[in-house]
């Protein structure tokens, strides 16, 4: 994912959620609205999100230190999981808890023309920031389904805004039925039925992010297609004649490590392996620009090692991702 376009989305979302929050407390100082105060609630963690994220953006681009050698490109995982912590806490369980008081205590509203005109408003606003991230996603999912993009994202940056905004879009009209219903039936308890349902969407989303970039900090290896390249460019079919196992990882969203062990031919010289392991190196990063460190390990290929299965030990995590 290219910085500018997640971070594109960011700002759109951080500007909508701002005017939001600021319109929605209005609207709840009018007229009383349970809804309204979680809803502004909500939209002020979503704007904190957002400030965390481009925080995270901003520090992972610090230069590697000899304490940490392979850089900082995992503060946007970190991050991007506060988000996910905060969404569920401030956003998500605030909600819960005025939807419950409310539920038990209700009052009617007053000035009911103050929480159907911000809701209107948010819904329009929210629905640019929504349909920014969508405009910002389409290139990076290609044929994926949306299911899978935010699955299979490297960068949480673009997934965490998507999720954020259809969450918002999907309580404000939670929100909009909750006030409805409660002036239609002159029954307060709606508007805290409302801000229940409201909570509980928050929590939902809060779960499937911290998953997601749970699965990222643990690190995740390359694409399927990304490992196929790099197999392909290792292997030139003279020196190097086939992988013995490979492992990747991400470093970050933009920079993958590819540590491999390759079979070199036994009569080859050291200078002859070097030169060729030089030129898997340049065809790797040529074939997969983020693979940025790469360390290949030559050996000599043994039908009979081969056969005994790879050495746990030797490669931790099971089974190697490849063998020849």
């Amino acid at each position: 994912m290219s910085a500018s376009g997640g971070n594109k989305a960011i700002v759109a979302a951080l500007g909508a959620n701002l005017a939001i929050a600021a319109a929605k407390f209005v609207a709840f100082l009018f007229s009383g609205s349970s809804s309204m105060l979680a809803e502004s609630v909500h939209s002020l963690a979503d704007s904190g999100n957002q400030a965390l994220l481009l925080v995270g953006g901003k520090k992972a681009q610090r230069e590697a230190t000899p304490q940490h050698p392979f850089g900082y490109g995992r503060e946007r995982y970190i991050y991007a999981f506060l988000v996910s912590i905060v969404l569920f806490s401030v956003g998500g369980m605030f909600a819960v808890y005025e939807g419950y008081e409310k539920i038990r205590h209700p009052h009617e509203l007053d000035n009911w023309y103050w929480p159907v005109g911000v809701l209107v408003f948010a819904i329009i606003a929210e629905g640019f920031s929504f349909r920014t991230a969508i405009k910002e996603s389409n290139p990076l999912r290609g044929d994926h389904s949306w299911k899978e993009f935010v699955r299979r994202a490297k960068a949480p940056e673009l997934p965490v805004v998507l999720l954020e905004d259809l969450g918002a879009l999907v309580g404000l009209v939670l929100a909009l039925g909750g006030v409805g219903l409660a002036l239609l039936t002159d029954d307060g308890v709606w508007d805290g039925i409302g801000t229940l349902c409201i909570g509980i969407l928050l929590i939902l989303i809060a779960l499937v992010l911290a998953a997601e970039t749970k699965s990222l900090l643990l690190g995740e290896s390359a694409g399927v297609d990304e490992v196929k390249k790099i197999e392909t460019a290792i292997v030139d079919g003279n020196t190097v004649t086939g992988i013995i196992h490979m492992r990747t990882l991400h470093l970050g969203p933009e920079e993958l490590l590819v540590a491999a062990k390759i079979a070199v031919q036994h009569d080859d010289t050291a200078a002859e392996v070097a030169s060729a392991i030089n030129a898997a190196e340049a065809r790797i990063r040529e074939a997969v620009p983020i693979a940025r460190v790469i360390y290949l390990e030559p050996d000599i290929y043994s039908e009979a090692e081969a056969a005994k299965g790879a050495d746990l030990e030797a490669t931790p995590g099971g089974p190697a991702q490849t063998g020849h």
